[in-house]
């Protein structure tokens, strides 16, 4: 491969990731704020948990000065905060909500478990007294009906008792569906608290139809409790996580989904709590990816994901993450490059097709940036930890080891040949490696496509490493030329799986849901790339 082509060729690969970089970090512009100068919003959700910090351990305690730290920043952007619990520290919220001149919707935390309830009530019920002047309301019991832990009757019951021992209005929060299924609480509140959150519906709403929906149900459930003040209790939009169906989690969706309901808020006269304040990563134990992120604020740096009416990007850090491509398609070009010469001393050089190394280095140059700052967004815990580190080596490394195999004109070896006894290894090293990478492919591969057919809901589509590495093997499978011989078991096995299991995504899914789409091609195409090879082969 002559200097001079692959110094063009590279320039021209360099500036097409910098372009693709460039439009996908384009700054989105938004509507109008729909706040007035000055205003803040009527109200947001407020857990105070930072870091690793989780209510799901009991002996969590938030610091008082950590919970004033964040009303004093929170205060500059809202009149009010709700709150979902009174114990792990959160019974300080009322006091701290004063100094800083903030109303707190109280929550109080109803479960399984009565002892805890009656911690709940009776904690809720002095703190409701002591800060009459702070405390707009107490809302008793969040979703508990949805999560199945407690009975309406019982409900009703606890509703009643606090209403007759505080002068605050009463409310109850849950789902909108089931304040239909169980209208006869309506009498045991004095107004009624919903939560419509479009991406989480049982039909997804995608962000442009998001405010129109929450209106829409809105007058739907008010038709229902005539005389009744309804409250949206929660509603908001994530900034990071899977799709589903059409609903995209992105910073451009969250920042455009609460533009519109603001404003629709505004003109239809309803007032809205917007969940949430902070990002709460210890959702992601439940929820996974999505559940951390549906804050208006991060949770390392503590600032805002967006400032109403101006232009949001989905990937801020763009010229960071097309100079990272940048410098892997010259790596790209560089192994190529390097490999031939090695050849070319030891036996004649076969000159190595320019465009395939460009392809390479295009798509892994666009793909690494994009596979880093999800690994960033995807890593939670330790096994989550390693599995993003695994698809940034395969994201980097795929392309460098093919783009080597190109120059050294070299195959990818079967897995029998890899995996066998020393003495039937594959000996070059170059081979060797590159067949344990695509042995590490093939795994992440039959891995994501098993998660998304067996238990979807929570997890991410690994679509970014998997095509940066998809891309750079299929190139290298059909240079080899038509194959021969008999076809390789754990391959075949292996794409078997990764076709059945593209079918299901699609169809699960949906053809809205373009990870889904982009998730399974990258599937189909690893399995065309495993199925070409041969048993034995060298």
């Amino acid at each position: 491969m002559p200097v001079r082509k692959s110094v063009n060729l590279f320039i021209l690969t360099a500036v097409g990731v910098v372009l693709a970089w460039w439009w996908l970090g384009a700054p989105v512009s938004m509507p109008p704020s729909p706040l007035a100068a000055g205003q803040k919003l009527h109200c947001v959700s407020y857990a105070p948990f930072h870091g690793t910090q989780t209510p799901l351990d009991p002996a969590t305690r938030i610091p008082p000065a950590q919970i004033e730290a964040d009303l004093a920043q929170l205060a500059g952007m809202t009149d009010c905060i709700r709150t979902y619990s009174v114990h792990l520290g959160l019974d300080h919220v009322p006091q701290a909500a004063r100094k800083y001149g903030l109303g707190v919707m109280l929550g109080l935390w109803l479960s399984s478990h009565p002892d805890r309830n009656e911690f709940q009530i009776s904690r809720g019920i002095e703190l409701a007294r002591q800060f009459p002047d702070v405390i707009r309301a107490v809302v008793v019991g969040n979703e508990a009906l949805l999560r199945g832990e407690i009975s309406p009757s019982a409900l009703a019951e606890i509703l009643r008792r606090v209403r007759a021992q505080v002068d605050r209005p009463v409310t109850y929060a849950d789902v909108w569906e089931f304040w239909l299924r169980y209208r006869d609480l309506g009498s045991a509140v004095d107004f009624v608290t919903i939560h419509i959150l479009p991406y989480w519906e049982d039909d997804p709403i995608p962000a442009e139809r998001a405010a129109d929906h929450v209106a829409s149900i809105r007058r739907r459930v008010a038709a229902e409790f005539p005389g009744k003040e309804i409250m949206i209790g929660e509603t908001g939009w994530p900034s990071a996580g899977r799709m589903r169906e059409g609903a995209l989690p992105s910073p451009v969706n969250q920042a455009r989904v609460l533009h519109d309901v603001l404003a629709r808020a505004k003109r239809d006269d309803f007032q809205v709590n917007v969940i949430e304040a902070y990002d709460q990563p210890w959702k992601r134990y439940l929820e996974g990816t999505v559940g951390g992120h549906w804050g208006l604020l991060d949770d390392a740096k503590r600032s805002a994901k967006f400032r109403w009416g101006e232009p949001v990007s989905n990937h801020p850090h763009w010229p960071w993450q097309a100079l990272a491509g940048v410098a892997l398609a010259g790596l790209v070009f560089a192994a190529a490059w390097r490999a031939q010469r090695l050849r070319a001393a030891v036996s004649p050089p076969a000159e190595p097709n320019p465009y395939t190394i460009g392809v390479m280095a295009f798509s892994g140059g666009v793909l690494v940036g994009w596979s880093f700052e999800n690994a960033l967004l995807e890593s939670f815990g330790s096994g989550g930890q390693l599995r993003s580190a695994a698809l940034l080596t395969l994201a980097i490394g795929s392309p460098l080891l093919c783009a080597a195999a190109v120059g050294a004109n070299v195959s990818l070896p079967s897995f029998d040949r890899v995996l066998a006894a020393p003495r039937d290894r594959v000996r070059d090293p170059l081979r060797l490696a590159l067949g344990l990478m695509q042995i590490l492919g093939c795994l992440l591969a039959v891995q994501s496509a098993l998660v998304l057919v067996f238990d979807p809901r929570y997890r991410d589509f690994a679509y970014a490493p998997l095509t940066a590495a998809a891309i750079p093997f299929l190139l290298l499978r059909f240079r080899a030329g038509p194959p021969n011989g008999s076809r390789a078991p754990a391959e075949t096995v292996a794409a078997v799986v990764l076709v059945a299991c593209a079918a299901f995504i699609v169809v699960n899914e949906t053809f809205a849901n373009w990870q889904a789409l982009w998730h399974s091609a990258a599937l189909l195409a690893l399995a065309l790339s495993l199925v070409r090879a041969r048993a034995g082969q060298d």
